[in-house]
Parts: C-alpha cells; sequence; structure tokens
C-alpha cells in the first residue's frame, strides 16, 4: 500500500520517518526499531504513538514509501 510519510532531513535526505500518513490515519514514529538497506531500497520498522508496529519500505528511485506490515505493538509507552 503507497503512504505518504514526512521525514526528518538532516546528513542525508530522507533520512528516518516522522509521520506516517494513509488512509484517514495519521500517527507520529516513537522509535525506530530496525532500519536495513536493499539495492535501491531502505526499510524501516518504527513504533509509532497509536501503539502499532509498521515496516515501511522507501523506493529510493521513485522516492515513495509503501506499508509493507502493520501490527499491534501491545506496549503502552
Amino acid at each position: 500500500m503507497t503512504i505518504a510519510v514526512k521525514t526528518y532531513s538532516g546528513y542525508k535526505a530522507d533520512e528516518r520517518p516522522e509521520t506516517i500518513q494513509f488512509k484517514d490515519r495519521s500517527t507520529r514514529v516513537l522509535e525506530i526499531l530496525d532500519q536495513w538497506y536493499s539495492p535501491g531500497s531502505q526499510y524501516f520498522k518504527v513504533r509509532a504513538e497509536d501503539l502499532y508496529i509498521y515496516l515501511l519500505k522507501h523506493d529510493i528511485g521513485q522516492d515513495t514509501w509503501t506499508l509493507e506490515y502493520l501490527e499491534k505493538s501491545g506496549c503502552d509507552n
């Protein structure tokens, strides 16, 4: 699913996601749990303020973001 992601750009563009937006949802990223690269893509596993864990994929060449996976975290902080 293609989504909109507001990112922090510091040392480089789209350094990390800050806000995730899709459908009627908008949520702030609280914590980067993991991140990794594959050829042409960057992945972020994040915990958001809505208590969901998101796996986000950034296609660097197309500059598009997709939601790859979503789960309820069960964490209250």
